[in-house]
């Protein structure tokens, strides 16, 4: 249950003011549909992040545990610095929308989250806990709470929610886990 709770915070502190956050506030100020947008995004996140856990489990089965740690921890505080830095979207980059909400969403979503600090967040939590569904779950849950809200309330957040202060946050979290992984703390790591 860690897996789950701990990728769900991760992510969804993470998520806030990033590209993927930004695409989903344009998406629901362009179409103005927000069931369809956010069925898309919880597709087009658990395909993706799907692939990056497989990929996580994978590393964490084919490396040493010791090498392992050190990559993890090395690759979490890299993202917590990495998470420092504001994201911005390019409206030119989103789809046309003469397929449709839901697949203009998909498909948008899908690629802006490929190579995403999200993205490789679940890869390095999956390898960490080796718990592919569970890491899954709670990376897509962590990305929901912090996109549909987004496309529901989009306007009212931005205005209330500091996004520098958010994103000192979610590097602080991401920074922690470097910390703990180095110092041998997560499922299956050792300190041999």
């Amino acid at each position: 249950m860690e897996a789950f709770l701990v990728t769900s915070l991760v992510v969804a502190v993470s998520e806030i003011g990033d590209k993927t956050q930004l695409l989903s506030l344009f998406l629901a100020a362009r179409f103005r549909r927000p069931v369809p947008i956010i069925l898309a995004i919880a597709v087009a996140t658990l395909l993706n992040h799907g692939i990056a856990a497989a990929l996580g489990t994978w590393l964490h089965a084919s490396v040493s545990a010791d090498t392992l740690r050190w990559l993890l921890g090395a690759s979490f505080l890299a993202i917590a610095g990495w998470t420092l830095l504001p994201d911005q979207l390019d409206e030119q980059s989103a789809p046309t929308a003469r397929y449709g909400v839901f697949v203009v969403t998909l498909i948008a979503f899908f690629l802006a989250e490929i190579g995403d600090k999200t993205q490789i967040a679940t890869a390095l939590l999956a390898a960490r806990y080796n718990d592919l569904l569970l890491v899954v779950l709670g990376t897509t849950l962590g990305m929901m709470l912090a996109n549909a809200p987004a496309v529901l309330f989009g306007h009212h957040l931005g205005e209330r929610v500091p996004l520098a202060w958010v994103r000192r946050c979610a590097a602080l979290l991401f920074g922690a886990q470097g910390v703990l992984v180095l110092l041998g703390y997560g499922v299956g790591l050792g300190t041999s």
